[in-house]
């Protein structure tokens, strides 16, 4: 066992080695061909930019219209600095606009990540419009405007009477080299450790990333600012490589030739965008020089971008990552007729309740008092209070329409109640956000799936157990997210205690529907809750798997409190210590089960003839 983990941990240094491999050696190709690595240092100067902007869309999901404002940024901080002798370090100028790019891009990022989707993508766009402008007109005195800065000097290396001066071909190469792979081994960083594994859960599910306890706003803001200073830190490359500072660095165009070459190499690669940029710098360098064509190479990229996108939908290296993974697969055997999973509930996965103030050991676990929701002129919710003692299952029932969910949504943070208070464990939590909530103890399973589709179940599982052994934010970016003990445990855990062993490993996309449901349940309990909501946790399950569930939240409320909405009243009269009844947004009744069947307004608004029917 130990000699494979050992041998997958050094697979994880592969790509890096090659990469480091490769940039020892292209250069003398590059030079046997073009006599000068001048292109390849062009190209790895894009590469670089686009490792940022493939952190910021490939692995959190954000498309920004923008990076042209922090590539410039990096560039013309550096350049004035530098050319009016502000600074005479030139590894200071650099530095000074790695961290202008990385401010700015804070700013832009405090008010664009504010919306979503096309809205963040043209706030993006508006301030790389704005950054153009500034530059060419308001700043024009410090930026040359039209013109440019040139005269950006070299960086030096000085050892004593050693002076080694990054100038001019191999030695700017050895620069740029050297950088383009310490900002490709921090992305890979990122990429394997706990933050790459909630960016990746944000990108494919902000909402039930933030419900487990992750702060949504934090990891986006903290991408954001990241590809800014990427952005910047290849834009100060730039005008060293040059000796001069285009004002193109601002425009549009550099945005838009910076999401072409990604998406021709491949979004969410990290070298990918690498890739794009060698084919679109190559392409554009050898039409130019073509009799009758030169004059339509933007035309002819453009058309070969379209056929990119259309054929290869992963692009060139994406496309071949997925081959050659493909290959090296070992095809699985088919799987033998095997009977039932079944869910085994033991005492695992208790959860730890946060010290609270003195006295609320004695309160109950959760309560609402009077709590109301209006939307316009309906009111879904009307006065709805609860008291649950701790170790409680209490069921909250209703015909379609009752108000239940939205109830339940505004128990969980995902919405604020318009009147009332909702306390946890003595403490009022009204108004709090989902992640908050989540972390002071309180999880939700949904009615509808809400899963990591693109990852495994032991990936769903560990973005949801991160969460609680983290906190909402931290940036522990140099571990990889399978190396935290306590985490690791869990899962195991929670996957030998859902029934999940022998499918964990496999994609949720193509689990069975009672799995999914598993799963969707193993993440409420993964982030280790005192409270857990259930809402509808058996809906579109067999009768055998039904039982199994109902097993496990028996067991379940040994360790915690739980709400349960569900419309299987067999479950429901079998599991629940109290009930309350919603009808119309109303309390109707609250009681023991027993009162709740022999409750007349009961029988006529919702049981029914059903309720002859229902057992204890």
């Amino acid at each position: 066992m130990s000699a494979s983990v050992d041998v997958r941990r050094g697979r994880r240094w592969l790509p890096e080695i090659i990469v480091a491999l490769l940039l020892m050696v292209l250069p003398f190709g590059f030079f046997s061909a073009f006599s000068s690595v001048d292109l390849l240092s062009r190209i790895l100067v894009w590469g670089l930019f686009g490792i940022g902007f493939d952190l910021l869309f490939g692995y959190s999901g954000l498309l920004s219209f923008g990076q042209a404002a922090f590539y410039g940024t990096g560039g013309f901080v550096t350049a004035y600095l530098l050319t009016s002798h502000t600074l005479t370090s030139v590894w200071l100028g650099m530095l000074a606009g790695v961290v202008a790019a990385a401010l700015f891009g804070l700013l832009v990022g405090y008010f664009a990540l504010r919306r979503v989707g096309l809205y963040f993508a043209m706030i993006t766009l508006a301030f790389a419009q704005l950054s153009f402008f500034v530059e060419n007109s308001p700043l024009a005195r410090w930026s040359g405007g039209e013109n440019g800065l040139p005269g950006i000097p070299p960086p030096t290396i000085h050892l004593g009477s050693f002076v080694f001066s990054f100038d001019e071909g191999w030695r700017i190469y050895l620069l740029i080299a050297t950088l383009f792979f310490l900002g490709y081994v921090l992305a890979r960083s990122i990429v394997r450790s706990p933050v790459g594994a909630v960016l990746t859960g944000i990108r494919q599910n902000a909402d039930r990333t933030a419900a487990l306890g992750h702060s949504v706003p934090g990891y986006k803001l903290s991408a954001f600012v990241l590809a800014a200073a990427y952005a910047g830190l290849a834009g100060t490359l730039l005008g060293i490589f040059q000796s001069y500072m285009p004002p193109g660095a601002f425009s549009i165009d550099t945005s838009g030739q910076v999401v072409f070459q990604t998406v021709i190499g491949g979004v969410g690669t990290l070298l990918g965008p690498t890739i794009g940029a060698a084919v679109w710098l190559f392409l554009r360098a050898e039409l130019q020089q073509i009799p009758g064509v030169g004059s339509l190479w933007m035309f002819i990229l453009g058309a070969i971008f379209v056929l990119l996108v259309t054929l290869l939908r992963k692009g060139l290296y994406g496309t071949l990552v997925a081959w050659w993974q493909s290959r090296l697969a070992v095809p699985a055997p088919e799987p033998e007729p095997r009977p039932r999973a079944v869910i085994r509930p033991h005492p695992v996965m208790v959860p730890s309740t946060p010290p609270s103030a003195a006295g609320a050991a004695a309160a109950p676990a959760l309560e609402a008092r009077s709590v109301s929701k209006n939307f316009g002129g309906i009111r879904a919710v009307s006065d709805v209070s609860l008291a649950v003692p701790a170790g409680e299952i209490y069921a909250v029932i209703g015909p379609n329409g009752a108000g239940k969910t939205t109830f339940l949504r505004i128990l969980a943070g995902e919405m604020a109640p318009t009147s009332g208070h909702i306390l946890l464990r003595g403490q009022d939590i009204t108004g709090r956000d989902v992640t908050a909530i989540n972390q002071a103890g309180m999880a939700k399973s949904y009615q509808i799936n809400q899963l990591f589709n693109d990852q495994t179940g032991r990936e769903n599982l560990r973005i949801a157990a991160l969460g609680r052994h983290r906190g909402r934010l931290r940036f522990d970016v140099f571990r990889a997210a399978d190396s935290i003990p306590a985490v690791e445990q869990s899962i195991a855990e929670l996957a030998d205690e859902l029934g999940l062993a022998a499918s964990i490993d496999r994609p949720v996309a193509t689990l069975a529907y009672g799995e999914k449901r598993r799963i969707e349940l193993g993440l409420a309990l993964a982030t280790l809750p005192s409270v857990l909501l259930l809402d509808e946790p058996l809906a579109g399950l067999s009768p055998g798997e039904r039982q199994d569930v109902i097993r496990l939240i028996r067991s379940l409320a040994k360790g915690r409190t739980i709400v349960l909405v569900e419309h299987d009243m067999d479950a429901v009269f079998a599991l629940a210590a109290r009930i309350m009844v919603m009808h119309e947004g109303r309390p109707l009744a609250e009681g023991t089960p027993s009162e709740v069947r022999q409750d007349p307004h009961v029988r006529r608004a919702y049981l029914g003839g059903m309720a002859a029917h229902v057992h204890a």
